[in-house]
């Protein structure tokens, strides 16, 4: 049995961007000048917003772009460039914290005239990889959100790099963070207001900002005069790390009657574990994030949480990547730490 093509109209076409050139490809910047009555360079110039043209030139270049369906071609213009104009991010696919961190970025990055280029870091994708995706898309900085390996290796690069949740003693980069010591210092003295003293924290291991928080728990217990009852319990800044914090503090026996977890994945699945085991929180146990969130600000997790300003970390680290490029800045690592803030919601109350 012979089969063949159904036939169309003569000029038809599926792909509306191809309508109006009647050859069955994309329109071309030579197709708008030509419809538009002006030269090829007359209408590049119009279509880069460069001065030239007259106001009645820009007009027919612009009306014969949108009949024809004429989108300018990114990477060839790019190509075209000495500056890009692209910041790129380096970030973790499965941080819900980093994807509050992006969303600021893009718009700090829009106010000064710069685009953003995303690179995740996976289980099967690492840092160095993302990395070197971020410098072939011509990337002219970098913004390395919660980096490990990045920190103490430059990969090659010859970019200016900002870190965002990395303490400078840690890196070899410029560096905005929040103070993370005195995120968890805020977190004790909640539940020691609320009559806790059991309080045990569970560690966010190698991640970046861990030591510090680390650092800020024990320091609170040991000013509270509860130093002898510290306790650190291994982790990192993942759910399942939190339902493993749980079990095991349910496999001790008798509870603590509030915890401190690394970060709010943590927290979560702690909250979710020791629910499922039939405990109250926070009746029976206490529970606090760091971070804040989106998923803390949910009606069904109503976590009190550290708070980390997302807007400013942004802000601060576009802008610092922005003055290297802008001033040409050699030197030193900078360091722009900003304060923490206690979230309270509905996860902690007073002690049992």
């Amino acid at each position: 049995m012979s089969t063949r093509k159904a036939s169309r109209p003569a000029g038809s076409n599926d792909d509306p961007a191809d309508a109006g050139t009647g050859t069955g490809r994309r329109p071309i910047l030579l197709d708008v000048a030509r419809r538009a009555g002006v030269s090829r360079a007359t209408a590049s110039l119009v279509m880069r917003d460069a001065p030239g043209p007259s106001a009645e030139s820009r007009e027919r270049v612009r009306q014969a772009a949108a009949e024809l369906g004429y989108r300018p071609d990114q990477a060839a213009q790019l190509l075209r460039r000495r500056n890009s104009h692209l910041i790129g991010v380096m970030f973790n696919a499965q941080e819900p914290f980093h994807a509050d961190l992006i969303e600021n970025i893009y718009a700090a990055t829009e106010e000064l005239g710069y685009d953003v280029v995303l690179s995740a870091t996976a289980p099967s994708r690492g840092e160095r990889r993302a990395v070197e995706a971020l410098i072939t898309s011509r990337c002219e900085a970098l913004v390395l959100i919660g980096a490990r390996e990045a920190c103490t290796t430059d990969f090659g690069i010859r970019v200016p790099v900002v870190e965002i949740g990395r303490p400078p003693g840690e890196s070899r980069f410029d560096a905005v963070h929040t103070a993370d010591d005195e995120g968890t210092r805020l977190a004790v003295d909640h539940l020691v207001s609320l009559g806790h003293e059991d309080i045990v924290h569970v560690d966010g291991g190698e991640q970046p900002g861990a030591a510090e928080r680390r650092t800020g728990y024990l320091d609170a217990m040991r000013h509270h005069g509860l130093g002898g009852r510290a306790r650190v319990v291994p982790g990192d800044y993942t759910e399942s790390s939190g339902s493993e914090a749980a079990r095991t503090l349910l496999a001790h026996g008798r509870l603590p009657t509030a915890v401190v977890a690394g970060n709010d994945q943590c927290a979560i699945g702690l909250l979710v574990e020791l629910r499922h085991a039939g405990i109250d929180v926070p009746g029976e146990v206490s529970i606090v994030g760091y971070d804040d969130s989106r998923i803390a600000r949910l009606a069904h997790i109503d976590l009190t949480t550290v708070r980390q300003d997302t807007e400013q970390l942004a802000r601060l680290a576009v802008q610092a990547a922005v003055e290297r490029l802008d001033r040409e800045l050699d030197g030193e690592a900078r360091e722009f730490s900003l304060a923490p803030h206690l979230m309270v919601r509905g996860s902690t109350g007073p002690a049992r």
